[in-house]
């Protein structure tokens, strides 16, 4: 009998080695030795460690846990900042190729993006969208706007009715306005819109102005639009439709002591506002093209975009009705919107209309940062537009946008506090999204393919 036991034991014990032997060790990730930014208070954790797991944090301590890990990152006292929110994307559609769109997603990435909201959607986005998160194609979160609704393609009230429908059954997150919709058929839609319960963002056209949008419920109004032309006085009589370029006709029109009112407005209608000023400060501006073409990012377009977007920079500076003194003006007045509808606005959210005219995806929304400095406002209060405040905008609150136990593994490494310098985020060392790390080695790897094909590109 005590033989048998033994003998029982004995393959008890080599069973049980067996077994530890061939046991995987568990797919966590740790990355230890960090300085976590809290964008929520504006302040640094320092010393801390970051388990990762299941596309999520699992742990964030002080104490350098034990156990086994499938891979481990060494920060090197590197700080720890939540993926960036591009909330003005454009994403290209067909018959742009594959290819590119996805080179387009990782350029993006490469600015530590990992969510993004498409302005201009198109069906292939909708399964771009899905791909995406179910991770067959290496991208951002994707929120994607309908197909454009504008003056052409809703002339009635009962067209615009049929679009939201369609477009809220399709499965679009929200839908997209643009310029030239005349005041009944906006609301229209913006009625077929509650029933349907889709929001609404984008422009404001010219016949709806922006205390009529406003009390319309946008969910967002994007590049300040209307801003400008709702500070002037009503007894100028001027002709809306000679508003020109954002507003820049009445730029000496403009009574700016009506901002504090307009800022009051979109405050109680709880509508955030996306600046692009990055756009404007870019393609408006009295800068030549070619010196914004020197820019390094520039190698990451296509030979044809770049000569489309110098063609059009070049037309508009010889325009006669552009006149360089009165955007200093036109500029000041929206760097003083820009402040005051952070500050006592609903809240502000980070986007930079890319890849529009010299803005570059991953790349512009850095630009957009030192725009947003220019107005004014805090490194602090800046990265709060670009991370927490877009996951509130969504909803999302509890799943991304900080760097907290429970939410999505989305952040990135730079090597210095961007809280002190903001230019410190477009030095990263490497990106984590949704638990899978992207090294430096790898990000350069890839940029350089996307360059070469760029150059190679004749269309």
């Amino acid at each position: 009998m005590m033989k048998i036991y033994c003998s029982i034991l004995l393959l008890f014990i080599s069973f049980s080695c067996k077994q530890d032997s061939q046991k995987e060790i568990p797919n966590r990730t740790l990355v230890k030795n960090v300085h976590i930014v809290d964008v929520e208070q504006g302040t640094i954790l320092e010393n801390r460690h970051i388990l990762v797991g299941a596309e999520k944090i699992l742990e964030i301590t002080d104490v350098l846990p034990s156990g086994e890990f499938s891979t481990v990152i060494d920060g090197e006292g590197a700080y720890i900042v939540p993926g960036l929110t591009e909330m003005h994307a454009h994403i290209p559609s067909p018959p742009t190729s594959e290819k590119r769109i996805e080179e387009t997603l990782f350029l993006y990435l490469s600015g530590g993006i990992t969510t993004i909201r498409g302005m201009l959607g198109h069906p292939y986005h909708l399964e771009l969208r899905e791909n995406v998160r179910k991770g067959s194609v290496l991208g951002p979160r994707i929120f994607t706007s309908s197909p454009s609704l504008n003056g052409n393609t809703v002339q009635t009230p009962e067209e615009a009715m049929e679009k939201v429908g369609q477009y809220a059954s399709e499965g679009y997150d929200f839908l997209k306005i643009h310029p030239g919709i005349q005041r009944g058929v906006f609301d229209a839609l913006v009625s077929a819109a509650r029933q349907a319960g889709i929001p609404f963002a984008g422009h404001v056209p010219v016949e709806v102005g922006i205390r009529h949008a406003l009390e319309s419920g946008y969910a967002t109004i994007d590049h300040v639009d209307g801003y400008l032309e709702g500070l002037v006085p009503e007894d100028t009589a001027v002709n809306p439709e000679e508003n020109g370029f954002f507003g820049f006709n009445f730029t000496p029109l403009a009574d700016t002591s009506r901002i504090k009112d307009l800022v009051a407005l979109t405050r109680k209608q709880q509508v955030w506002v996306v600046p692009t000023q990055t756009l404007f400060e870019r393609w408006f501006a009295p800068t030549d093209a070619d010196s914004l073409l020197a820019q390094p990012e520039m190698k990451y377009m296509t030979p044809a975009t770049l000569a489309n977007w110098k063609r059009i920079k070049e037309e508009q500076l010889r325009d006669p009705s552009w006149d360089p003194e009165q955007w200093v003006l036109f500029d000041h007045i929206r760097l003083r919107l820009i402040l005051e509808l952070a500050r006592n606005g609903h809240g502000l959210l980070l986007g930079s209309d890319a890849p529009q005219l010299f803005n570059v995806p991953g790349f512009s929304l850095h630009r957009e940062m030192a725009a947003m400095e220019g107005s004014g406002l805090s490194p602090a209060e800046i990265l709060r537009m670009g991370t927490l405040a877009p996951a509130q905008f969504f909803g999302a609150e509890a799943e991304w946008g900080s760097i907290t136990v429970g939410k999505a593994a989305d952040f990135f490494l730079v090597e210095a506090n961007p809280l002190e310098d903001l230019s410190a985020l477009r030095e990263m060392k490497g990106l984590m999204l949704k638990g899978k790390w992207l090294s430096r080695d790898l990000m350069d790897e890839k940029l350089a393919e996307i360059a070469d094909n760029a150059a190679k590109e004749n269309n």
